[in-house]
């Protein structure tokens, strides 16, 4: 008896918490999903069964997969996430054809989502699919140079993405290779005696990689170079040593150039703060390479990029030949140009007045005839007329020659 009181006492305050729940507007509404309780919707499965394929290896299933869900739901949410998955499908897959269609795929992704943080995540991939394909400094560098500008307009488009830093460093890790090369070339022209050649090489390198490993040792050689040259481009030489002392404090080759400036007579610039804490950084973080890494470097396809700077901001622009300061300007042939013809005109004006002064002395040669003209004969005249007499001698030896012979009878 007692339990049934109990219960309807319990029914009682239910039916009453409800009533008033009820007046109060607290009322629960149902979800209406159109799709069944214990089912999920389609393109959520098509998608889920396509990242599976994708983790299995089976790439063309997966993108015929991914492709059905965009044709037949193109109002899905996850249309975006099925085209991004369409390019890792296809940069898994791995191979040049695969590459550079899952290149064209992020592309894209980025034309039609231009705001998702998976833009800046397509254009890191895009930047890694030329980067895991570069070759050795002394190679061809058209990978190098595509994930250079490819990076570069990463960090221009997401500056504040999170995949910023790790670009920047992949960024330095490629203009190392690319200064490693151009570094190769220049020191190469200097130990061979082409000073103007590894100048221009050289001094470009540092001015567009100013973060390499060596461009302490390359500014060296450039001040090197110039001097060889004559007192020319005694200038340039100052510049590339003073450069070396201001911009690269700790380097080894400081106290030559410092000695180079005072036997030039030539001011010793003060160390660079930021330099000198850029180059400390470097020293405490370097990561020496292990025992095997030059057996390793001499079968790996890559460049070693080891000694890749870990700080500072990589330069934004490609580097761009220039022409060797032994090749004149178009500025330094006009002026060559205005100094030949102002030359040739001072010895015309000085041919001039000695002509002048001739005429002015001989008056002799307009007054009397010319003496070569003696026998010739005077216009209007006949060719008997004209022709000089004979001496006596002569007619009479001619008289005697030409006697007409007598008539036999």
């Amino acid at each position: 008896m007692f339990q049934s009181h109990k219960l309807i006492r319990g029914a009682l305050a239910a039916v009453i918490a409800a009533t008033i729940l009820s007046g109060c507007g607290f009322r629960r509404k149902k979800y209406e999903n159109p799709i069944g309780k214990d089912t999920e919707q389609p393109d959520k499965v098509l998608f889920d069964k396509a990242i599976k394929d994708i983790e299995k290896g089976r790439y063309e299933v997966a993108r015929l997969t991914l492709n059905t869900l965009q044709n037949t739901y193109d109002t899905s949410e996850f249309m975006a996430k099925a085209k991004l998955a369409i390019a890792d499908s296809w940069m898994r897959e791995g191979g040049s054809h695969a590459l550079a269609q899952a290149e064209a795929e992020y592309k894209d992704f980025i034309l039609f989502y231009p705001t998702m943080e998976e833009s800046a995540e397509a254009q890191e991939k895009v930047c890694n699919i030329h980067y895991r394909q570069m070759e050795k400094p002394d190679r061809d560098v058209n990978h190098a140079m595509r994930a250079n500008d490819e990076c570069s307009n990463l960090l221009q488009q997401f500056p504040n993405s999170k995949f910023a830093p790790r670009v920047a460093q992949t960024l330095r890790n490629i203009q190392e290779a690319l200064a490693e090369g151009e570094f190769r070339v220049g020191a190469f022209y200097h130990k061979k005696g082409s000073f103007p050649s590894a100048a221009n090489r050289l001094e470009t390198m540092v001015n567009s990689y100013p973060l390499y490993s060596q461009a302490d040792y390359a500014l060296w050689l450039t001040g090197e170079s110039y001097g060889k040259l004559g007192d020319r481009f005694k200038d340039r030489s100052v510049s590339s040593y003073q450069r070396l002392v201001r911009d690269y404090p700790l380097s080894s080759w400081v106290d030559d150039a410092k000695t180079k400036l005072k036997s030039m007579e030539k001011e010793i610039p003060e160390p660079d703060p930021t330099a000198v804490a850029r180059m400390k950084f470097e020293k405490e973080n370097y990561q020496k390479p292990g025992m095997m890494h030059p057996v390793k470097s001499m079968f790996s396809k890559g460049p070693d990029v080891t000694s890749a700077a870990k700080s500072g901001t990589p330069a934004s622009a490609t580097l761009r030949p220039t022409i060797p300061v032994s090749v004149p300007t178009p500025e330094q042939l006009a002026e060559a140009e205005k100094a030949r013809n102002a030359q040739a005109q001072t010895a015309e004006a000085t041919a001039g007045v000695d002509v002048g002064i001739v005429q002015g002395t001989n008056q002799a040669i307009d007054n009397n005839p010319d003496a070569r003209l003696a026998g010739a004969p005077k216009p209007g005249t006949t060719d008997a007329a004209a022709q000089p007499a004979t001496t006596t001698t002569d007619t009479k030896k001619s008289t005697k020659k030409e006697k007409t012979p007598k008539a036999k009878k």
